[in-house]
């Protein structure tokens, strides 16, 4: 039995069309109703991440592997307190039900973030071997992957076997208003401006066959960590190739960054006043700005398999968004 959290999600729910295509049995843990094109087969499990008795409930003594895919993305500020209980609290509850059942194999979904943010000039590759600085100022969405991830290293230290993974913007034609997904639904609506940056990204189909590799075809690859990423484009490109894969209109305005610096504080005023969520903050309004590239050879040497081009990435996930919006 193979027990997945946040199999609602973008790479939750294409991770459990995987693992019952290869005919295994899965458990899933669900908190909003369960989507229509679910794949059949899957045992859902009601309730919250946070909830510690369920989730020791739910590893029932023939569960072999935990695909740990829950978690909040998020760089709002009303949403400080709920990173830290749902990135932390609730990866430390995870390992610890691991812990409860020797023999168990975690698979625990983290993100570049959690590698930190060079700050020198210039261009910057950073592999997992980067040491996170202490001492530098991070987004909360940052930290709370990155002491999830210690949370998950803890568990190894106690005899988990563990694999961390990192993708970067991971993309696929998931909702609309949730996650990465909105970038396209950005190109979709033909809004004018965009932001100047790098930004790197993955295809969730990647993401999950690099999972089951490393967690299932690879038992002793354990108590590791690999950056998933495909490469790095420019926003402007992105939005460049969404829009004309998508048939609309791409934005054409680059935003300044003293605009944007402008743009994020008016925006952080208005969330305080009204309570409404910012619609740029300052860490979305400054993310890309250093030209990061995130390195990810070393989970293809490990696993063999390549990474899909970004081109045939974002082709794939316009056509599947414009299929689906066109059956309702």
């Amino acid at each position: 039995m193979i027990f997945v959290t946040g199999g609602t999600g973008l790479i939750g729910s294409f991770l459990l069309r995987a693992l019952r295509a290869r005919g295994l049995p899965v458990r899933a843990l669900h908190r909003g109703p369960v989507p229509a094109g679910a794949p059949a087969g899957v045992e859902w499990l009601a309730g919250d991440l946070l909830d510690t008795d369920l989730l020791r409930a739910a590893l029932t003594p023939d569960v072999t592997h935990v695909f740990h895919c829950a978690g909040l993305v998020s760089y709002a500020p009303q949403d400080l307190e709920l990173l830290q209980r749902v990135n932390v609290d609730g990866t430390a509850g995870v390992v610890d039900a691991c812990l409860d059942r020797p023999g168990i194999r975690l698979a625990h979904v983290s993100s570049v973030a959690a590698l930190g943010t060079p700050t020198a000039p210039g261009p910057q590759v950073v592999t997992e071997a980067t040491i996170w600085d202490l001492g530098a100022a991070h987004p909360a969405y940052a930290t709370s992957k990155y002491l999830g991830e210690l949370e998950v290293w803890r568990g190894a230290a106690e005899g988990l076997s563990t694999v961390i993974v990192n993708p970067s913007v991971v993309l696929g034609p998931g909702d609309w208003h949730r996650s990465s997904t909105r970038l396209l639904r950005y190109a979709y609506d033909q809004h004018r401006f965009y932001t100047r940056g790098l930004v790197n990204f993955v295809d969730v189909r990647d993401v999950v066959a690099q999972l089951l590799a490393l967690a299932l075809d690879l038992p002793t690859m354990r108590d590791q960590r690999f950056i998933l990423s495909a490469g790095a484009l420019p926003l402007a490109d992105f939005f460049q190739q969404a829009a004309v894969a998508l048939g609309r209109r791409p934005p054409t305005v680059a935003v300044p960054d003293w605009a944007a610096e402008g743009i994020w504080r008016v925006e952080h005023v208005r969330a305080l006043l009204t309570g409404a969520r910012p619609l740029i903050t300052r860490d979305t309004a400054r993310a890309g700005r250093h030209p990061i590239t995130y390195a990810s050879a070393r989970v293809q040497q490990a696993t063999g398999l390549p990474f899909k081009p970004l081109s045939e990435t974002i082709a794939w996930c316009a056509a599947t968004l414009i299929k689906a919006a066109a059956a309702t």
